[in-house]
Formats: structure tokens, sequence, C-alpha cells
């Protein structure tokens, strides 16, 4: 299995070398990769958000920085996780479906 994994903080995700995930990668059951989302940034600072539409509090990320970093990894039959609040709960039954994937973004 492939994982990519996208984040403005692929340092922070340095221990998935570590432990049992590491483990598997050397053995060869699963490649893990992460991307940093500031490589496709635009701009001289590398922002990947942007104010709302309208004004408002907060920020928003940039869709065209997400498309260019998906379009980099996605290989034919990729799931694409995107983690939310509002999203299910993962769970047993979610991990066993998500296993026999051939790679999760």
């Amino acid at each position: 299995m492939k994982i990519d994994v996208i984040s403005i903080f692929p340092e922070y995700l340095s221990p998935l070398n570590l432990s049992l995930l590491g483990k598997a990668q050397s053995a060869g059951l699963v490649d893990i990769q992460v991307h940093n989302l500031r490589d496709h940034a635009v701009g001289v600072h590398g922002s990947v958000d942007d104010t709302p539409y309208g004004g408002g509090a907060g920020m928003v990320m940039l869709p065209e920085v997400w498309g260019k970093t998906i379009d980099g990894v996605i290989a034919d039959g990729a799931d694409i996780i995107i983690l939310t609040p509002a999203g299910k709960r993962f769970n047993q039954n979610m991990a066993q479906a998500l296993s026999s994937a051939k790679q999760l973004i």
C-alpha cells in the first residue's frame, strides 16, 4: 500500500519512520511519503491560504495549491481522505475497508 500524506508541516510527521510503521516500511509492506504543500505554494512568501471571499475571520486553503500537489502524487484507483471535524469518526470498519486500497492520500 502506498500512503501519501500532504501537510504544511511535514516535519511533524517524521515519527512515521519509527516503531511499527517504520518496520512495516522496511519490510516493504507499506510505502509512506510525506509531501510539503508549500512546494507548490504561490508568491514570494509561499502562501497556501487566503482570506475568505467576502471577508470575515479566518483563512481558507488555496485549491490551486492542493490541486498541484495532489496531481503530482495521485495514481489510478487512489482514495483521497480529507480530515475535517464534520467528517465520519474513524473506526475499525473504516480501517478494514481502507486497508485494501492501492493508494491513500
